[in-house]
């Protein structure tokens, strides 16, 4: 149940508008992050930003300028070091983020090439900063940054000290080659725990405090472009090199394969993990298990670039103004994006909560397309500043629900709108009431058509009674029709009447009166939780529940003489019931009309079933669960952690013993990793309730 506010449309003016907007920011961003100075957003954000100017020039021609970041390569030159030309033009690679972008990119190249065979050859795409460095006669000469792609800045007092760059090559030859200046993690971690052991110091001294590095690119884009190269030397740089430029050799690799074999050769460093394929299906193979893999490595990686392997048909299929034709880099899911909000809408929950919603422009957020973000409170609105038309970033917060994290102002255009904070309910006009000492505003009509959506939508949801063909469409037809009018009235429910209904047809029907059949046995935690008491969440309802099975009750008649004169005080007694959980508790209970529901619950046929108690072989270890599952649902594995003793988390922290992780796991793998978490695979985890 949603009320609209405003929407915001693209015409000329406002595309010109966006355009010089993105172009500046864009500039700014880049000049920041490539010097080492700290940005707020994420490279990942400014990648979806990037991608939008492109899209908008393509739209709008007439706005596309020469100094766009779209027509350039690199950065701007800061001015500090040296200019020098380029001895081959250096070119930037073309992103794209899925299989089927992946797929039209395959299709286009081999127009280049008819009725040959293409070999794919796929590399790591470190996540560091492309230099190029020039050998004389098989002595170290020269390095050089990417720069704009013709002049670089000489950076070659700093690219000596990297640790494994040979200062003299195996044969003595001339030779221009380019390749990724990073950090590893640990080397990472070491420089941010310097800064703020420093910021302790200067913190003390009432002085200006040191800006951590935001990750090991930026740190290591920092570091080659320092004055001081001793600052350069106590950061551990390393150093990967991928690409042949001039060179003086008798004879030339035909092949990508080739280049690397021959840089191994010559001393220069090289990544072991490389693939050469023929089907761009194995391509898509390898970039989900190098995905998987990603957060075992000491440096970090964010995709995969895949080169067509023969040199000739790559010159054949020649270049845009700034990209090559015949390599592309797939990149992994993001996991924090840049998009617009659309719109805004207020969505009241089972509570009687207004929750204010953004809708997105759709983005792919951590391998999903999002739309929607919750904006939690108005408060938040007004402490972030967040309005209609703002470019914001997002990131999902847990494994479902997106929020927005940050405003980017400079890009906020003339039309946006603030929103009002709302004096009625947008669903039944009743005056929103505001408790004291709580953020939410809530409207107070239990017969509110929103609240009562919303408590039948919990009711049937997967970590309640998971009642399959209940689904949101489903619930409304039926609150529209009148079939229903409290949630003991889905076990009345008859073949006949759902048949009546444009939503269902034989099968169907007998489907969901089937499903409504088996939902009548159900464990008394799920059935609690169902109910949707304020405050009650999944272990407080298990901990009840426990605590109920322990008293020796049974029957749900036996439920209601358990909790229907508890006070306050004895709810708090139970493990994991809070004193806000235990108020919520006795005035839920003591309401006539939710006991009356609970006996007409008995009556139509609803019972509680004990599970026997399974061996806790996960007792007293907290498990965090991320990524898609083969073999058990998401509720699934977590009814199963809590069956055999175990706890589940939402977040990674260092209390969490371990994290079960499927395809296509994001930021919390990578923060296992940092914390030392031991990572289960489904089998893994099979094996410890073996």
């Amino acid at each position: 149940m949603k009320s609209d506010y405003f929407i915001i449309k693209m015409d000329e003016k406002q595309a010109q508008e966006r355009i010089k907007k993105l172009k500046n920011w864009l500039l700014d961003w880049n000049q920041k992050y490539f010097a080492g100075e700290p940005t707020e957003i994420s490279e990942s954000a400014r990648d979806r930003l990037k991608r939008e100017l492109e899209e908008l020039e393509k739209e709008f021609p007439q706005f596309a300028t020469p100094d766009s970041p779209t027509q350039r390569v690199g950065v701007p030159l800061a001015g500090r070091l040296p200019k020098i030309a380029h001895k081959t033009r250096k070119m930037s690679l073309a992103d794209v983020f899925s299989s089927a972008e992946l797929s039209e990119w395959a299709e286009r190249v081999q127009k280049f090439v008819p009725n040959e065979m293409i070999e794919y050859f796929c590399e790591l795409k470190i996540d560091g900063l492309n230099v190029s460095v020039w050998y004389e006669q098989g002595e170290f000469a020269r390095a050089l940054t990417r720069g704009d792609g013709v002049i670089g800045e000489d950076i070659t007092h700093t690219i000596r000290t990297v640790v494994n760059l040979p200062l003299q090559l195996t044969e003595k030859i001339d030779l221009e080659v380019s390749g990724e200046v990073f950090l590893l993690k640990k080397d990472f971690e070491k420089i941010n725990a310097e800064i703020r052991a420093k910021n302790l110091v200067l913190k003390k001294a009432e002085k200006k405090e040191l800006s951590e590095f935001a990750n090991p690119r930026n740190a290591a884009a920092g570091s080659v472009r320092q004055l001081d190269p001793l600052i350069a030397a106590s950061r551990n740089l390393q150093i990967f090199f991928y690409t042949l430029g001039q060179n003086s050799l008798a004879s030339v690799p035909q092949k990508q394969s080739e280049v690397l074999e021959l840089f191994a050769k010559l001393g220069l460093p090289v990544s072991k993990h490389h693939a050469l394929v023929t089907e761009i299906s194995a391509v898509e193979k390898l970039f989900q298990k190098w995905g998987s893999e990603r957060e075992k490595l000491p440096f970090d990686i964010d995709g995969v670039v895949v080169k067509v392997n023969s040199l000739e048909q790559q010159a054949r299929m020649g270049a845009t103004a700034k990209t090559p034709r015949g390599m592309i880099a797939l990149k992994f899911p993001a996991a924090q994006v840049s998009t617009v909000v659309e719109n805004i809408q207020i969505q009241v929950g089972r509570t009687g909560a207004l929750t204010p919603v953004a809708l997105l422009r759709p983005v792919a957020v951590a391998g999903s397309l999002v739309a929607r973000a919750t904006l939690h409170n108005f408060d938040e609105i007004k402490k972030k500043d967040i309005r209609v038309g703002d470019t914001v970033v997002i990131q999902k917060a847990g494994d479902v629900i997106p929020e927005v994290v940050s405003v980017i102002h400079e890009l906020r255009p003339t039309n946006s709108h603030k929103i009002a904070r709302p004096k009625i309910c947008p669903v039944c006009d009743s005056p929103v009431e505001k408790t004291e000492g709580e953020v939410a505003l809530r409207c107070p009509n239990s017969d509110c058509g929103a609240i009562h959506f919303e408590k039948f939508r919990h009711f049937v949801s997967k970590a309640a009674l998971d009642i399959d063909g209940l689904g949101e469409k489903v619930v409304a037809e039926l609150l529209d029709k009148n079939l229903v009018e409290d949630i003991a009235d889905l076990f009345l429910l008859t073949k006949d009447e759902l048949l009546e209904l444009p939503l269902f047809q034989e099968k169907r029907a007998d489907n969901l009166i089937s499903a409504l059949e088996k939902a009548k046995k159900v464990q008394l935690a799920k059935l609690l939780f169902g109910f949707g008491i304020r405050f009650a969440g999944e272990v407080a309802a298990a901990e009840i529940a426990k605590e109920f099975q322990n008293s020796g009750g049974k029957s749900l008649a036996d439920f209601v003489a358990f909790a229907k004169n508890k006070k306050i005080e004895s709810w708090s007694e139970i493990e994991g019931v809070g004193e806000k959980v235990a108020e919520s508790l006795a005035e839920w209970f003591a309401n006539a009309e939710n006991l009356q529901l609970l006996a007409k619950l008995e009556k139509v046929g609803v019972e509680i079933i004990h599970e026997e108690k399974a061996p806790q072989k996960l007792g007293g270890k907290t498990f965090v669960v991320t990524g898609s599952l083969e073999n058990f649902s998401r509720q699934g594995i977590k009814d199963t952690i809590k069956k055999f003793g175990g706890k589940v988390a939402s977040a990674i922290s260092a209390k969490t013993d371990f994290l079960v992780a499927g395809e296509s796991a994001g930021s919390k793998l990578k923060k296992a990793g940092e914390l030392g978490i031991k990572v289960l695979s489904e089998a893994d985890f099979q094996k410890m309730l073996d």
